[in-house]
């Protein structure tokens, strides 16, 4: 559910193919530098209701959306 809400984002956002986003797709590859990934993050927290604190630096869809899941439990 996370990663499709993300890729969903990252899709529509930056005009980019859904069907070409995976778990393994680096930010840098889809051309989304640090100040976009807090953009989305801060998205996220207001769709999904929770509070997240990136710890470090996510390179790969899959990494936050696997972080953002152990937030929600």
């Amino acid at each position: 559910m996370v990663f499709e809400k993300i890729a969903g984002m990252i899709a529509e956002h930056f005009s980019i193919d859904i069907s070409t986003i995976t778990k393994e797709t680096t930010f840098e590859s889809l051309g989304i530098d640090s100040l976009d990934t807090v953009e989305m993050v801060m998205q996220l927290e207001e769709d999904l209701g929770i509070e997240i604190e990136l710890e470090e630096k996510m390179a790969t869809v899959g990494e936050l959306a696997n972080f953002i899941e152990t937030k929600l439990g």
